[in-house]
């Protein structure tokens, strides 16, 4: 549970941080689908179409190297009325690189990524990188992560972590990624039908 829905004392280091989007309980239920490390043509294509079927909306944390490489799929997230958001240019994880860097890094990928919106790679950052980030970007963390990318784990546990863990609110992680294929192939088309089921909408963040 460490891992898939982060405890409540690792959510008060960073206050900055939007976890999980507060909504009234008489409301209809929302959750919202995020997507971590495309675009790539291998995987990113599958998962439009498949959000296409079922009709919802999700948002797509891109790393900036990857959308160097292939920016007809920016352009193919964003006609497809998805939200994207900055995932730093070559998806580095902030406690092991100096902030310069960091923040360099993810200043480059900003020159290819237009978004408010900033997710840090695995979820850590050092407090001073979270400190200038929040004064340019909405940073996105996360109520639940579906671990898709686990060796570990097979796709039927992966989706077990969305029914276990999913609610009001939550703001969900799946992989669009080479590593994450097998499992959330399986877990995240099932996974929608489930939600949808259980009465949630699904939606992008707002852009």
């Amino acid at each position: 549970m460490l891992i898939e829905q982060p405890p409540l004392l690792y959510r008060l280091l960073f206050p900055e941080a939007l976890w999980r989007l507060k909504r009234s309980r008489k409301a209809k239920p929302v959750v919202y689908l995020t997507f971590d490390d495309g675009p790539i043509p291998e995987i990113t294509p599958w998962v439009l179409d498949t959000l296409d079927r079922y009709g919802v909306k999700a948002t797509f944390f891109m790393v900036g190297d990857n959308v160097r490489r292939h920016p007809e799929l920016l352009e193919e997230v964003r006609r497809r009325g998805h939200s994207v958001g900055n995932h730093t240019m070559h998806h580095l994880q902030g406690m092991k690189v100096s902030t310069r860097r960091y923040i360099r890094d993810v200043y480059e990928a900003a020159q290819l990524i237009e978004s408010q919106y900033f997710r840090p790679p695995h979820g850590l950052l050092r407090w001073k990188q979270a400190r200038i980030m929040k004064d340019h970007y909405n940073i996105v963390m996360y109520d639940l992560v579906t671990r898709d990318y686990s060796k570990k784990l097979n796709g039927e546990q992966v989706l077990g972590n969305v029914k276990r863990y999913a609610r009001n609110g939550s703001i969900i992680v799946f992989h669009d990624s080479l590593k994450a294929e097998k499992n959330m192939r399986y877990a995240m088309p099932r996974a929608i039908e489930w939600l949808l089921e259980q009465g949630y909408e699904l939606r992008a963040l707002p852009m």
